[in-house]
């Protein structure tokens, strides 16, 4: 009878197990269901965050799970380690070494850095030189630093090939008229006409100089400034040129007459000096070819500037450096108004030339202004950004007192001859030409201004801003000044004849061309 009871027990617990057993498998798989993509999703963030989709090396797992199982330090400084070891060299005692080879084998771009690297990784070991790495990645930037250099330097350059050049329609009229002057008798007649002779030294009429080459910036000078005289019979312009332009000068103002104001042309081979001042002004002749053969020979760390510098026909243009010589070109004139060829005259210039200069020899506008609280600061450039006065040459000098002087504008002045011919301006001049040669070029860029404001020290009268506005080819004034100056100056690289020059101001320049007269048709000047 007991044993029957128990083996009915034990049937009873069997069904209750197969029971509790098939009703658990269904819910049992729903959960693992669940549960294992979570795991597998899990397991694959902390493959890729490793890098690889296994750790291939103790190294790897130490790195990995070093802080949980291999007692290892923190994860963060053992990266910082191998990184530090990866930007130095093989011998660990200084950064990682790139030569010129490393720079012109480097890839161009990121992505063909990043192909390149994936070409040394194998396939099945997936670990990255850090090392070779940052070679590459070092010598690709410093590929990159280069050609933004060299891309810059081009730039550079053809831009300034853009300033200096002479549109061809120029050209073509240089060409034109100096032909004319060979078949042309009219072209050839004498300037002035000789009735008119004995006005080129009269005092009682205003004289304004020109040192120029180019035809048709002089022709808008004259225009303009006949344009906007009130008495324009009182006008006598005196124009020097060199030798190669002159026959076409002449040939322009002989065929195209300014009466009634009275023009002289003439070239530097017409003029006869006495013995002295031909001596005077054969020195400077003679330190302008010296100095621009010096520095053309001349190499240092700034040769790619100096070539650039080479390229601007202004650095050693004769007729720049030879505006020191007014009194010697012009010596039956005590007084003389300058102009450059590259300004547009607004307004009559009697009141100019009827300026007291006060005993000064050089009449000019100086660009500063007094602030709110009575200190004078610089709207232009001042003597500091044109001398180098951390040269001892010049730091020795009484003229370092004068550094942060504003600089007066050249381009637009009025000379007393008178009083220039009683001081040693020239001789000045003459002086720090040879010894910035002498020093290497080492206490201005090459040009004539720097030298200027050394010579004219002490000899600046300052006129009214109105009658000067500077920088036209460098940027673009408000329209408050651009109407209201007497003279408009167009000094910068985006000269008023080229294309590259504002359009906005390039119309007040080409509204005084003549484009009825037939050369200036020919040649299509301008178009």
């Amino acid at each position: 009878m007991q044993l029957c009871v128990t083996t009915e027990v034990m049937k009873a617990k069997e069904r209750t197990a197969r029971r509790y057993s098939y009703r658990s498998v269904l819910p049992t798989v729903l959960i693992a269901g669940v549960l294992l993509p979570f795991f597998f999703i899990r397991a694959a963030f902390l493959a890729l965050d490793a890098g690889a989709s296994f750790c291939p090396s103790i190294g790897c797992l130490r790195w990995r799970l070093g802080p949980r199982f291999f007692r290892a330090g923190d994860p963060s400084t053992e990266l910082v380690k191998e990184l530090k070891m990866a930007f130095m060299d093989e011998s660990g005692m200084g950064p990682v070494v790139v030569d010129q080879k490393d720079v012109d084998a480097a890839p161009e771009t990121l992505e063909g850095l990043i192909a390149e690297m994936a070409a040394t990784t194998s396939e099945y070991n997936q670990n990255m030189d850090v090392r070779a790495f940052v070679r590459k990645t070092k010598a690709m930037i410093i590929k990159m630093e280069q050609n933004v250099k060299s891309s810059r330097l081009q730039g550079l350059i053809y831009r300034h090939l853009a300033s200096i050049g002479i549109p061809k329609s120029i050209h073509c009229l240089t060409l034109l008229l100096a032909e004319e002057y060979t078949v042309n008798s009219l072209a050839r007649s004498s300037l002035p006409p000789p009735e008119y002779a004995s006005h080129l030294g009269d005092g009682s009429y205003i004289h304004i100089a020109l040192l120029t080459d180019n035809i048709l910036a002089a022709s808008v000078v004259i225009s303009s400034t006949l344009t906007s005289s009130t008495n324009p019979e009182n006008l006598v312009f005196h124009i020097v040129t060199d030798k190669k332009t002159y026959s076409a000068m002449h040939s322009w103002f002989a065929l195209n007459p300014i009466f009634p104001a009275v023009i002289e042309v003439k070239g530097l081979h017409q003029f006869d000096w006495p013995a002295h001042v031909n001596a005077l002004v054969m020195e400077t002749i003679e330190e302008i070819h010296q100095s621009s053969l010096v520095h053309h020979q001349q190499n240092g760390v700034n040769e790619e500037y100096r070539w650039l510098e080479a390229l601007n026909p202004s650095a050693f243009s004769l007729l720049n450096y030879l505006r020191i010589h007014l009194p010697e070109l012009f010596p039956k004139l005590n007084k003389v108004i300058f102009l450059d060829d590259d300004v547009v005259v607004q307004q009559d210039l009697t009141a100019l030339w009827d300026l007291d200069l006060k005993g000064h020899v050089n009449g000019a506008v100086i660009a500063g202004e007094l602030d709110d609280e009575g200190y004078h600061h610089c709207i232009g450039k001042n003597y500091d950004d044109y001398l180098n006065f951390s040269n001892p040459i010049l730091s020795s000098s009484t003229l370092v007192s004068e550094r942060q002087k504003c600089a007066w504008l050249g381009g637009m002045n009025v000379f007393d001859l008178e009083a220039w011919r009683r001081s040693n301006i020239t001789q000045t001049y003459q002086h720090w030409l040879k010894q910035n040669r002498e020093s290497g070029f080492h206490l201005w860029r090459a040009g004539p201004r720097p030298p200027s404001l050394i010579a004219f020290n002490g000899e600046v009268q300052p006129i009214d801003s109105s009658w000067h506005l500077s920088g036209l080819g460098r940027r673009m004034p408000e329209n408050e000044l651009l109407h209201s100056s007497a003279v408009l100056h167009f000094s910068g690289p985006r000269k008023p004849w080229l294309e590259i020059g504002f359009s906005e101001l390039r119309a007040l320049w080409q509204k005084h061309i003549n484009y009825s007269n037939e050369f200036v048709r020919s040649c299509r000047v301008m178009e």
